[in-house]
């Protein structure tokens, strides 16, 4: 695959139904190779990102192994996720991106945004955006390979004002796609996303570099925010989905529907019927990660806070099991 074929085939579906392409946001111990599946069941987006791995862990002799459920990709997936990294050292990307070519994946993005303590105390996430240097030898060690290398940042670090300096110089990278979550990393997600600042972005994007897609995240809820947002801001070519696949399993549907607790509780069945296949095949995972999905499937239900307290005691997929076989039985009253 070509370093541009990937996009282009996703921007053409897209075109092709007069819309903007979606996506689900990378997320940490959420985006795996299991709810990717359950998304792509309820309504699937153009676009899926892995959880954001560590470059240096991937290749590492003793970190690679915590990687290897993070990477996994199951034959069932189609489209196929593309990987996102984090990290600081261009060598550590240089390696990284040639083995997770060997993998499979066939796009790379950039994690350039991240607001953990974690990520920025290791210099890397957005901590990268008041480090220019170093932004781009990390973007110079992923493009060690022929896949597509995409960015995804946010707007500055500690001011608003930042984007009009740090954007230009990542569309001077001229990467197919530049995701901007448009907060800064000290706004966490504590203030509404800035879409003051879309057309400036645009304006930006259109001058420097007319051929990178624009994609926009932060606090879209549905498809059908997405394309609110897009009309009102034709510039945007793309639109990411996160948190708020945690409110609506389904909030890729074109045209949304309610959907009854029968149907969220077999998606929650199949979900925890992936994870029983995922551990199966000798994958590191753990359980405790896999409860903070449950409060998706049972918000709004009768008796919801009862049921997920009861959710969250559980400690295996079967003692998950036995509560929906008590919430079907009408045990709860």
């Amino acid at each position: 695959m070509t370093n541009s074929e990937y996009w282009n085939n996703v921007i053409k579906k897209a075109k092709s139904e007069d819309r903007p392409f979606f996506s689900l946001a990378p997320m940490e111990a959420v985006t795996g190779s299991v709810f990717r599946r359950v998304i792509a069941k309820a309504s699937a987006p153009d676009v899926f990102y892995t959880e954001f791995t560590n470059a240096l862990s991937i290749t590492h002799p003793i970190a690679k192994k915590t990687t290897k459920g993070r990477l996994y990709i199951d034959p069932a997936e189609n489209p196929k996720p593309i990987v996102q990294l984090w990290g600081n050292n261009k060598d550590d990307f240089a390696r990284a991106v040639e083995e997770v070519k060997k993998d499979g994946y066939e796009a790379i993005d950039l994690n350039m945004g991240c607001p953990d303590i974690a990520v920025i105390k290791n210099h890397s996430g957005s901590d990268l955006i008041r480090h220019f240097d170093t932004a781009q030898r990390v973007i110079d060690g992923a493009r060690e390979t022929d896949l597509p290398v995409t960015i995804k940042t946010r707007i500055g670090y500690s001011e608003i004002d930042e984007y009009k300096e740090w954007i230009p110089f990542l569309l001077k990278q001229k990467a197919p796609v530049l995701t901007v979550h448009l907060r800064t990393r000290e706004e966490m997600s504590k203030v509404p996303a800035h879409y003051e600042l879309i057309d400036d972005i645009a304006r930006m994007r259109d001058e420097i570099s007319p051929d990178t897609l624009l994609q926009i995240n932060g606090d879209i809820a549905d498809y059908q925010a997405g394309m609110k947002i897009a009309k009102e801001h034709p510039g945007i070519d793309g639109i990411m989905i996160g948190r708020g696949i945690f409110t609506n399993p389904f909030a890729f549907e074109k045209i949304p529907h309610e959907h009854s607790g029968e149907e969220l509780l077999s998606l929650l069945k199949y979900q925890l019927d992936l994870y029983d296949e995922f551990v199966a095949k000798g994958i590191p995972g753990h359980f405790a990660p896999l409860q903070r999905f449950f409060k998706v499937y049972v918000r709004g239900m009768k008796h919801a806070a009862e049921i997920r307290n009861d959710l969250m005691s559980t400690k295996t997929t079967d003692d998950a099991r036995a509560v929906i076989t008590k919430i079907e039985s009408g045990g709860y009253v």
